[in-house]
């Protein structure tokens, strides 16, 4: 474990070594925006990222999912539960030695609506054959609504399946999934055909799946 007091001490460290993940205080010292070096780290690279947020943050944690980010932890924290979704996060990725956990049966291939997902390789690829980049987050939630199809289920179920963690009642981090989800498969957020929403409980998967 290496640390770093500032974005460029941060950046120059990662020039010279490979990291699993990076750890990332939105506070950090001198007024820098972490938000901001959050945002750049996505733009450059694709490493595991977990939030540090106060308490209260509410909106610093919808914002840093949406710029990618793979979880957030908010401060104070037991050093137990930092372990837990750093854990959580690198067999997400793949990235914890002879951790990784594909979702679903490996080498499945699921259709939908002229979309393939491949549950093997954790692709998801449109009708006219391109490659539709999703975050770790994004790709779970999929890959979790696509294998239970028809199903209704709630927020606090989603969390529990992708990020191992429930559900609290100001927390939007599954409807900010959601609806970046909607976006990339076009799914219209005013009348949705893939990913319905149910009012009281959650999200449901309507379409036919094929394969699997």
């Amino acid at each position: 474990m290496e640390s770093a007091s500032n974005g460029h001490a941060m950046k120059q460290a990662m020039s010279l070594r490979n990291f699993d993940l990076v750890i990332l205080d939105l506070r950090l010292p001198g007024g820098e925006d972490g938000l901001s070096l959050a945002q750049q780290l996505r733009r450059e690279s694709d490493i595991p990222l977990i939030m540090l947020t106060g308490r209260s943050d509410c909106v610093d944690k919808v914002v840093g999912l949406e710029l990618g980010a793979d979880d957030y932890v908010t401060k104070p924290f037991d050093r137990r539960e930092l372990l837990a979704r750093i854990r959580s996060v690198l067999r997400r990725v793949g990235s914890g030695p002879g951790e990784a956990v594909p979702q679903g049966r490996p080498g499945a291939v699921l259709r939908f609506d002229g979309w393939t997902l491949d549950l093997g390789r954790h692709e998801l690829v449109s009708s006219q054959g391109e490659s539709v980049e999703l975050t770790s987050y994004e790709y779970q939630l999929l890959a979790t609504l696509t294998q239970q199809p028809r199903r209704a289920l709630s927020r606090d179920q989603i969390l529990e399946l992708i990020a191992n963690r429930g559900w609290q009642p100001y927390d939007r981090s599954i409807d900010v999934l959601v609806g970046k989800l909607r976006r990339k498969l076009g799914d219209d957020p005013k009348s949705p055909s893939l990913i319905k929403t149910i009012r009281g409980v959650g999200y449901v998967f309507t379409a036919s799946i094929e394969g699997g």
